[in-house]
């Protein structure tokens, strides 16, 4: 096991948690305050009753004896207001600390490459945004002020017991020892435990989500029996984990309470003879009264183990959420220039780039588009055609050579301003649990509703939006499973010509749909291709047959490029030979 994990407590990591403190110093001196009510107020009430019985019952002076019980019964109701308004804050300043990491985890996670999402498990990182979230609530509502507020009221019992009878408190504290040592191991094996714990909850929550996300997969393939297996391996492994954990507390508690009830015995031994010798100066009220504190003493013990238990799997979470938010995994956004509107000519000078390191995907690719064009990029798949798309966009940096809009290193520009002048509608269309008007604004506060409703119009679609439920506000639910392949293909380009992008790029945008959504798409792109710059990728070559350029790329390289009459007069020409087989296969069918 690496060595940090065998920190019983990780110092460094709880300091960096603490500064999330900062912000709320006065609700977090409140808690403190709370923590000190309880361990004075909860100490003092055996020694009154200690006081009343010695003073008072064993005097049999009765007049002051409802003084003190009025003292105890104030003492009580400090205590519940103290324990009250601790709950209360330190719930409260828990849930203000995760809010603030939660919402920096995600502003993180926002701004990192694709690649990091190419390698990730979206099941872990929801856990992490989710679950992990609640647990290091845990440690401020649960965990750390419990754990201060037990400590502190053993140290005030101590120092009250030793005061009242010294002989019977070196008794107790004889004792002790052993708890301590008992709680220490405990410790140790419960981390290991939680980090078990932790591991297959993501592990867990990775494979639920990815088999209810491909469910239509599994049921065509019929692999309910096997996943319904793999469930279960992953389940049994997540139930031996939360086992061990249930192993240690069944062991640790019974120990901690036989050694509290011996200790109690003998106090009572002890004590009991000397009350009834009259020699070791031992009073009645002692021996009340240190029935109260023993307890008082030990249960803090056996709830310091159990908290933390709460405080480690809260750091154990910490510690994940830190690592992701260590990651560094962002687009350098060091441009200055602001991009409010592209003439469009973009180029590429020997642009080489690789997903994993020495498996160069680009070859040193270079091409012209001038402003207004159309160009298309064809190829086989993995050519590269799609990479292209990325670099433009900036999801992921290249290796060298330089990628120019309108002269301009678009390494220069900041990268909002970048997207937002370049529109991409792709094959697999992405949409959110929500009405066609969000999906196709995204929340943009500068497009209207009749701005969407107009650009429908422009395009053709306006009509067969209409035609559905509730119309712009009509819900299309998860990854819009109410609409076909078509009518999302036609959502998204309405929702890429809405923004009025400087450049189009359309990838595989006709790929998987029915002739007559074609017919809609193909006549929308003619629409808002035209007097933009824009990029087509297309497996169908009949559809861009009229593109002022056709790029044509093989293993990362470009192979040709022309128009498409120029192309297919290449005798043995990479693009004549593809145009040729797509055509003897619809000739076939």
């Amino acid at each position: 096991m690496a060595e940090e994990q065998k920190k019983i407590f990780d110092v460094s990591l709880f300091k960096r948690l603490l500064e999330y403190i900062k912000p709320y110093r006065n609700i977090f001196a409140i808690s403190l305050i709370c923590v000190i009510g309880l361990a004075v107020f909860g100490a003092m009430r055996p020694y009154v009753l200690k006081e009343a019985i010695d003073v008072k019952i064993a005097n049999k002076e009765y007049n002051g004896f409802v003084f003190y019980i009025t003292i105890m019964f104030a003492l009580l109701v400090f205590e519940v207001i103290s324990q009250l308004l601790f709950i209360y804050y330190a719930s409260w300043l828990g849930q203000s600390v995760v809010k603030d990491i939660r919402v920096k985890l995600f502003k993180h996670i926002l701004n990192f490459k694709m690649t990091y999402f190419d390698k990730s498990s979206v099941g872990v990182l929801i856990t992490r945004a989710v679950t992990d979230m609640e647990r290091i609530a845990d440690i401020f509502g649960q965990g750390l002020f419990m754990i201060f507020s037990d400590i502190l009221k053993m140290l005030v019992v101590a120092m009250v017991m030793a005061f009242i009878n010294l002989k019977l408190g070196l008794i107790v504290f004889a004792t002790m020892p052993i708890i301590i040592i008992a709680t220490k191991i405990f410790q140790k094996y419960m981390k290991r435990a939680f980090e078990d714990v932790r591991t297959e909850v993501s592990n867990l929550n990775s494979f639920v989500q990815e088999r209810v996300t491909g469910m239509k997969i599994l049921q065509l393939f019929t692999r309910e029996t096997t996943e319904y297996k793999k469930f279960k391996a992953i389940n049994e492994r997540h139930k031996k984990g939360w086992l061990k954990t249930v192993w240690y507390n069944s062991i640790f508690f019974p120990i901690a309470e036989f050694v509290s009830s011996v200790t109690l015995a003998l106090v009572i031994l002890v004590g009991g003879f000397g009350v009834v010798s009259e020699v070791s100066g031992t009073t009645m009220g002692d021996l009340i009264s240190f029935t109260m504190f023993i307890p008082m003493l030990f249960r803090p013990l056996n709830q310091i183990a159990n908290k933390f238990n709460t405080l480690q799997m809260g750091m154990v979470a910490a510690d994940r959420v830190f690592k992701v938010l260590d990651t560094e995994s962002n687009i350098d956004d060091l441009g200055t220039i602001e991009a409010n509107h592209f003439k469009g000519k973009i180029e590429f000078k020997n642009v080489r780039f690789s997903y994993i390191k020495d498996e160069e995907v680009l070859k040193g690719v270079s091409f012209n588009v001038e402003a207004g064009e159309t160009v298309a990029i064809v190829g086989a798949t993995g050519a590269g055609k799609s990479t292209i798309i990325n670099l433009l966009n900036r999801f992921y940096e290249i290796d060298s050579g330089t990628i120019c809009i309108d002269g301009i290193d678009i390494k220069n520009m900041t990268l909002n301003s970048l997207r937002n002048q370049i529109a991409v509608v792709l094959q697999d269309v992405f949409l959110f649990a929500d009405t066609i008007l969000n999906n196709i604004k995204l929340n943009n506060e500068y497009i209207t509703e009749e701005d969407v409703v107009t650009a429908a119009k422009a395009i053709g679609i306006h009509d067969f939006i209409s035609t559905l439920p509730g119309g712009y506000h009509y819900n299309v639910k998860e990854r819009g499973v109410m609409l076909s392949s078509g009518q999302r293909q036609l959502i998204s380009f309405l929702r890429a010509y809405v923004t009025n992008p400087s450049i189009l790029i359309l990838d595989e945008a006709t790929s998987s749909v029915d002739s007559y959504s074609e017919q809609l798409i193909q006549d929308a792109t003619d629409t808002i291709t035209k007097g933009r710059t824009s990029i087509v990728i297309a497996h169908r070559l009949a559809t861009i047959q009229q593109a002022d350029k056709i790029i044509v790329m093989d293993a990362g390289q470009i192979v040709e490029m022309g128009t498409h009459k120029s192309l297919l007069k290449k005798k043995e020409g990479y693009y004549k030979n593809l145009y040729e087989v797509q055509f003897l296969k619809v000739e076939a069918i």
